[in-house]
């Protein structure tokens, strides 16, 4: 006799997998937990053009990542780079 697949049981095998995923992801520590803005959110935050913001890109005077093509700035060195500190 065969036995069928229920989604009850696909249900209960996803909630298993995500708690096996849940268990293995390593703890963040505090210094890794950077928050990054993507480039739209930064420009907002520090009322700038895009050129403005790639010219701070270009020229290395802030950190970015670039994720499936799209731009990611550090918060912590966008509010160094105009506050002085």
């Amino acid at each position: 006799m065969s036995e069928h697949v229920t989604k009850d049981d696909l249900r209960q095998f996803s909630l298993m997998i995500i708690d096996e995923i849940r268990k293995l992801k390593p703890e963040i520590k505090k210094e890794d937990n950077l928050e990054w803005l993507k480039s739209r959110a930064a420009r907002k935050l520090l009322t700038m053009s895009p050129g403005s913001l790639q010219n701070l890109r270009v020229t290395g005077k802030i950190r970015f990542r670039k994720v499936l093509g799209s731009y990611y700035y550090n918060r912590a060195d966008l509010m160094k780079l105009f506050t002085g500190n």
